[in-house]
C-alpha cells in the first residue's frame, strides 16, 4: 500500500526531470561532429561532401527566390543566403547551434519579406527555405536522442504556426501544415538512420566481445585438456614416490624410528596428493565425458611420430620428416607437448593447405628441443574454417606451460610455418614460471 502511494509522486518527478534534461539539451551548443561512413573507407567523407553541397545549393536557392519571387533588393537576399548555408554547414559539427541559427535565419527572412509577399506566395518561409530547414532538422536527428528531436520539431512547428496565426500577410499561402509534415518526415528519417548506426555499432561491439569470449573459452578448454593429459604423468610420479617411501625402510638394516616416521609421512602425503589429483581429474572429465582425451589411454610421445605421419599421409598430404641430433627420451611433459604441437600443426595443414608438401623437422639440442612444421603454398584456396586460429592458442599454451616459445606465420613462398623451442628439462628454467605469469597477466 505504501509503495502504491509513492508511485504517483515519482511519475511527475520523472517527467519533470525529462523536461529539464530536454531543455538543457536544447540550450547546450556542444560539438557533435557528423560521423563518417565506416564502409567503404574511401567514401568516409561522403556525408560531409553531400551536406556541404546542400549548404551551397540552398544558399543560392534562397537568394534566388528572395530576389526573383519576393523582389527583395539590397543586401537582404545575400545575408539570408549566407545564414541559410551556414546553418546547414554548421549542422555537421554543432547540430543544436545550427538549429538555433536556422530559426533565427527563418525569423529574419520572414520579417524581411513581410511587405513583399504576393498573392499565394508562402510565408513565413520560402519553399526553398522550408526544405533547407528540414535538412538541418535531419542532421540534428542524426546525433541527438529521440526526445530532443521531438522537442526540436515541436518548437519549429510551433513557431511557424504561431507566426501564421498572429502575423500572416493577406492573401499569402500557408506553410504550417506542409512544414509540419516535412519536419516530421526529416526527424523520423534522422531517427531511423541514427538507430541503424547505433545498432551497427552495438553489433560490432558484441561481435568483438563474442570473439574474445570464444577465444577465452577455447583457451580454458585447452588448459583443461592439458590438465587431463598430464594427469597420468603426475600420477605416475606420485605413485612412485609413495611406493619408494613404503619400501625404503625394508632396504635399511635397523632403521631408526625417526626415519620410519618421516618415510611414513612422505607416503601419506603422496597418497593424499594422489587422491586429490584423481578427484580434480574426475571433475574435469565429468565436464566433457565424451572427449576422447578423457579416456584412460597412455599419453603419446615422439616415439609414435611415425604413426602420426603415416595417418596424415593416408589422408592425402605429402609429409616428410627429418630428425637432427641424438634422439633420446625426454621428460613425459615435453614428449607429450611436442607430440601435440606436431599433431595440431599437421591438422592445420590438412584443414587449410590440402595438397601442399609438408616438412616436419625435429632437432635435439643440448638443452632445447626444436620443432618446425612448414608447408608450401596450397594448389587451391582452402574453404573457410569456423575454428581458425584456435589451434594456435592451444599450441602456444602448451609451449608456454614448459617455459618454451612458439611462433607461427606465413612464409614468403605463400606457405605457412609453425616453429617451437621447448626446454629439455623445464625444471632448469626458473624464469619460465614467472614469465608465464607475466604473460597471463
Amino acid at each position: 500500500m505504501n509503495e502504491q502511494s509513492r508511485l504517483p509522486a515519482q511519475v511527475p518527478a520523472t517527467r519533470g526531470d525529462m523536461l529539464r534534461a530536454t531543455a538543457k539539451e536544447l540550450l547546450t551548443l556542444r560539438r557533435d561532429p557528423l560521423p563518417r561512413m565506416s564502409r567503404p573507407r574511401w567514401l568516409a567523407r561522403l556525408p560531409h561532401v553531400i551536406v556541404a553541397y546542400a549548404a551551397v545549393l540552398f544558399g543560392f536557392l534562397t537568394m534566388e527566390q528572395l530576389a526573383d519571387h519576393y523582389h527583395l533588393t539590397g543586401a537582404a537576399p545575400l545575408v539570408m543566403a549566407i545564414l541559410t548555408g551556414v546553418s546547414i554547414a554548421l549542422a555537421m559539427f554543432r547540430p543544436i547551434a545550427a538549429w538555433w541559427l536556422g530559426l533565427i535565419a527563418a525569423g529574419l527572412g520572414a520579417w524581411a519579406m513581410y511587405d513583399h509577399v504576393g498573392q499565394g506566395q508562402t510565408w513565413p518561409g520560402t519553399p526553398g527555405g522550408i526544405f533547407a530547414f528540414a535538412v538541418v532538422i535531419l542532421l540534428v536527428a542524426l546525433r541527438v536522442p529521440p526526445r530532443v528531436t521531438i522537442a526540436v520539431i515541436t518548437v519549429s512547428v510551433a513557431c511557424t504556426g504561431l507566426a501564421e496565426a498572429l502575423l500572416k500577410p493577406e492573401h499569402s499561402g500557408s506553410t504550417a501544415l506542409g512544414g509540419a509534415l516535412l519536419f516530421g518526415f526529416a526527424g523520423l528519417l534522422g531517427y531511423a538512420l541514427r538507430a541503424l548506426r547505433l545498432a551497427r555499432g552495438e553489433l560490432v561491439e558484441q561481435e568483438t566481445l563474442t570473439e574474445e569470449e570464444r577465444a577465452r573459452r577455447t583457451l580454458l578448454e585447452e588448459r583443461s585438456r592439458i590438465a587431463r593429459e598430464l594427469h597420468d604423468v603426475v600420477a605416475h610420479h606420485m605413485s612412485v614416490i609413495s611406493i619408494q617411501a613404503q619400501v625404503a625402510p625394508h632396504l635399511v638394516e635397523n632403521p631408526s624410528e625417526e626415519l620410519k616416521e618421516n618415510l611414513a609421512g612422505i607416503r601419506e602425503n603422496a597418497v593424499e596428493a594422489l587422491t586429490e589429483l584423481r578427484r580434480v581429474l574426475g571433475v574435469l572429465r565429468s565436464e566433457q565425458p565424451d572427449d576422447p582425451v578423457a579416456l584412460q589411454h597412455p599419453q603419446p610421445t615422439l616415439a609414435e611420430l611415425d604413426g602420426l605421419v603415416d595417418n596424415v599421409r593416408g589422408a592425402g598430404l605429402d609429409v616428410t620428416t627429418e630428425i637432427a641430433g641424438i634422439r633420446r627420451p625426454l621428460t613425459p611433459g615435453v614428449e607429450l607437448t611436442a607430440y601435440r604441437i606436431v599433431q595440431e600443426a599437421l591438422s592445420n595443414c590438412l584443414r587449410h593447405a590440402a595438397g601442399s608438401r609438408v616438412e616436419v623437422g625435429i632437432a635435439y639440442g643440448p638443452r632445447d628441443l626444436h620443432l618446425c612444421i612448414a608447408n608450401t603454398a596450397p594448389p587451391r584456396p582452402a574453404p573457410p574454417s569456423p575454428g581458425a586460429g584456435h589451434g594456435l592458442l592451444g599450441m602456444r599454451e602448451r609451449a608456454g606451460m614448459l617455459g618454451g616459445e612458439l611462433a607461427a606465420g606465413p612464409r614468403p613462398d605463400g606457405g605457412y610455418e609453425v616453429s617451437a623451442v621447448l626446454p629439455m628439462d623445464p625444471q632448469d628454467r626458473p624464469g619460465s614460471s614467472s614469465s608465464e605469469t607475466k604473460r597471463e597477466s
